[in-house]
């Protein structure tokens, strides 16, 4: 019986423990050194590895883009990790878009982000054809959107022909003989 209460008594004392603590989620400490203003870099260059995440501190919407206002600094437990493939630091979230609701004090999958469409669907867009010393050029629309690097087809303004390409980054369009 002696056993039981002291177990009690253990349990009890580890709860007052936590709550004197601070009360914050089981995984994660809230950081004090961090002010609502703080710039991208000061993030950066605060974050040890490992140790201290980004959390959204409230919910972010799908379409939304991400800033550094919307996410908490938060520091691990020791002997807690990050799930894999969930975005933690500022590279992996400033400027990137929601694809999913993003909910406060979780975790942001990577599978839940993307990046900012450089060409929207619709958009007229200037398409080139490059082989050697031949380049040729035309105008399209897209039927897709698409980030640089994303492979998305387009409509021939004058020919209604469709074409796939590649987005480059001044948003263009690069396409290459099939």
């Amino acid at each position: 019986m002696a056993m039981a209460i002291s177990c009690s008594a253990f349990r009890r004392t580890a709860l007052i423990l936590a709550l004197v603590a601070g009360g914050v989620p089981a995984f994660a400490q809230e950081s004090t050194n961090q002010s609502a203003n703080q710039s991208a870099t000061e993030i950066a260059s605060t974050q040890p590895t490992g140790e201290i995440v980004l959390i959204p501190n409230r919910v972010i919407y799908p379409g939304e883009t991400i800033e550094l206002a919307a996410l908490k600094q938060v520091t691990l437990i020791p002997g807690k990790h990050k799930p894999d493939a969930m975005a933690t630091r500022v590279e992996e979230l400033q400027g990137k878009i929601a694809k999913r609701t993003l909910l406060p004090g979780r975790y942001i999958p990577t599978t839940a982000i993307r990046e900012a469409w450089l060409v929207e669907q619709g958009a007229a867009v200037q398409v080139f054809f490059i082989a050697g010393g031949l380049t040729i050029s035309a105008t399209a629309v897209t039927l897709q959107p698409g980030a640089a690097g994303d492979f998305i087809k387009v409509r021939n303004s004058d020919s209604g022909k469709i074409l796939s390409g590649t987005v480059m980054a001044d948003g263009t369009i690069q396409v290459s003989a099939s």
